[in-house]
């Protein structure tokens, strides 16, 4: 597992060297390779570095969303498992 992985992003082929499984880093670029042909066709910017930098941002808006949704679903997960504890400690007592 791991090595050097080629991956193409944007039109430009960059040897990825990783630890990671050889498949997921070809999912990553393809991924990355998606939201910066997006970004390209939404926001049309010349500059490379500008472009990656806008995806880069957009990527961890996604990733802030995601945490604070899990963070929000656990939180609501706990206060149910306190409830049901709750529950089950009056009827015990009953």
């Amino acid at each position: 597992m791991g090595g050097v992985v080629t991956v193409e992003i944007a039109g430009q082929r960059y040897p990825i060297k990783s630890g990671l499984d050889p498949a997921y880093v070809a999912e990553l670029a393809a991924y990355v390779d998606q939201k910066m042909r997006a970004a390209s066709d939404t926001a049309p910017i010349t500059d490379m570095l500008g472009l990656a930098v806008l995806v880069a941002l957009n990527l961890a808006d996604e990733y802030f969303r995601a945490r604070q949704q899990q963070s929000s679903s656990h939180g609501e997960l706990h206060e149910r498992a306190l409830r049901l504890e709750e529950l089950v400690d009056q009827a015990l007592s009953a």
